[in-house]
């Protein structure tokens, strides 16, 4: 699909971030059509480029987090390179980075000298704690941003230690409260005559934003939160459990209406008549003893049947998917949730898809992750610099 087709067309993103947040929030900048230009270093780029599996000595994970992106090497220690980045701000849209706090200012480009250079500008700031407060120049990856933010404390079961997810759900979070404001920013500034502004977010900030009714159940109640396990306390029922032929399946029936149908599907009128158990408070006063009655139906059945069942009756429920049960199944095939690739040797794979869909302008994958200063020559002949003076910035360690 043509740039000029996609909702981003004619932005100029300059990305300076490495790993995960940083580039995850300019990914979905470039996939809905923005020019991203993703500034590394010269000594070997991005470190999410040897992260997780290595095909080929590159991470897959960089072929996805980095497509439909410009990879330029600027030595940012050197004042050509320095240079260069400035003359790429001057009529960019939106600058991303994740440096630690105080990185940017001594290198002589903080918010002041990058607002005069370029007052249209919105430049996002991803952090582990913000870019004020006492803590702003600690390091802080989201893993850290999980464990402050709320979300380890209730993850886990109630006498074992907290665990983590599997992912960086942290900075993936971050990514996208720092997209929302970028685009809030740029409605200011198009809308409303507005000049361009700083998007701060936190990774500890962008975890407690979603801690749902944490903060007033404290203030309020004193109550705090626990890890629980599998289930939801105060939404019930909503639980994981395991079926005949020992597999798993996620059910969520507390919509007071779902309840009543799920109970008559497995036999138990008298529990879906109970006049206390008609609204989720009465339910949740009772969750030991529903739970005990959903584990014996589903363990009494194999999985498929209980799926079907359950289908049947319209109750919200779901096996436990890995990665192998996605690639062959009919929703995720439908919605197109994996675009066929090439890696840079021609070898076939699959990416994950575009989120979110939008009917009229989708986003697209034009190009996987590129070798490091694939764009060298491009981006900089853009600039205005010829082969000979390309040349003398690579001599000279800038590039």
């Amino acid at each position: 699909m043509p740039l000029a087709t996609k909702p981003l067309s004619g932005l100029k993103v300059v990305e300076l971030g490495t790993l995960i947040a940083g580039p995850f929030a300019s990914r979905i900048c470039a996939e809905f059509g923005a020019q991203v230009i993703k500034v590394e270093s010269p000594d070997g780029g991005d470190p999410l480029r040897k992260w997780r599996k290595l095909y080929e000595g590159t991470s897959l994970w960089w072929f996805v987090q980095a497509r439909n992106k410009k990879s330029l090497t600027l030595n940012l220690k050197h004042p050509d390179g320095l240079s260069i980045l400035k003359e790429l701000l001057t009529d960019a849209d939106i600058l991303i980075e994740n440096f630690r706090p105080g990185v940017l200012e001594k290198l002589g480009l903080g918010w002041d000298v990058l607002h005069a250079l370029n007052p249209k500008l919105v430049m996002v700031r991803l952090s582990g704690f913000g870019q004020t407060g006492p803590m702003k120049d600690q390091p802080g990856f989201g893993a850290v941003g999980e464990s402050m933010g709320g979300l380890r404390y209730i993850t886990g079961f109630e006498d074992r230690p907290p665990v983590r997810t599997g992912i960086s759900i942290g900075d993936s979070i971050a990514a996208l409260w720092g997209v929302i404001g970028a685009l809030m920013a740029l409605r200011h500034r198009e809308v409303n005559g507005g000049q361009g502004q700083v998007v701060d977010v936190a990774l500890y900030e962008a975890i407690f934003a979603m801690m749902e009714s944490m903060v007033p159940e404290f203030d309020v109640f004193g109550f705090i939160r626990e890890r629980t396990g599998n289930i939801m306390p105060g939404i019930t029922p909503s639980s994981i459990h395991t079926s005949l032929d020992g597999k798993h399946v996620q059910i969520g029936a507390n919509g007071d209406a779902i309840f009543k149908r799920f109970m008559q599907i497995i036999g138990r009128d008298d529990l879906a008549n109970d006049p206390e158990l008609a609204h989720n408070d009465g339910r949740d006063a009772r969750r030991d003893e529903l739970y005990g009655v959903i584990d014996r139906w589903v363990g009494s059945l194999p999985l498929a049947t209980v799926l079907e069942q359950l289908g049947a009756a319209q109750v919200p429920a779901s096996r436990i998917f890995s990665a192998e049960d996605m690639f062959s199944d009919p929703q995720f095939l439908a919605r197109e949730m994996f675009l066929q690739a090439k890696l840079p040797d021609g070898k076939d794979f699959k990416m994950p898809g575009i989120v979110p869909r939008l009917s009229d302008t989708p986003g697209t994958a034009d190009w996987v992750g590129p070798e490091l200063g694939a764009h060298n020559i491009e981006v900089l002949n853009g600039l205005g610099y010829d082969a000979a003076a390309i040349a003398n910035l690579k001599q000279a360690g800038a590039i």
